[in-house]
């Protein structure tokens, strides 16, 4: 027996990349997040509430700043969201 006490599911961790953060928000978002130009009303994206739980860095960002809530963020995703003025938020 190699596994004592094995419980299935433990390693269930969806992943969403960077290039297809924008196209969960709501239609018209980015337009107007560009258009306004402002830090002042920055959309919030949960990650987690759409079935993901760890943001990975594949794909290019737009300089538009964001701010995602996740479990798990890699570097990469990382660096860009915060390159494109964004900010990681870790929930539990």
């Amino acid at each position: 027996m190699r596994t004592f006490h094995l419980k299935r599911g433990l390693q269930h961790c969806p992943i969403v990349n960077v290039d297809k953060l924008w196209s969960m928000l709501p239609e018209g978002v980015f337009d107007k997040t560009k258009a306004a130009g402002n830090t002042d009303n920055v959309p919030v994206l949960d990650v987690t509430k759409l079935g993901y739980f760890k943001v990975l860095g594949k794909g290019v960002l737009p300089a538009v700043p964001l701010i995602v809530k996740a479990r798990y963020f890699s570097l990469d995703a990382e660096k860009k969201i915060k390159a494109a003025g964004g900010a990681c938020l870790l929930t539990a």
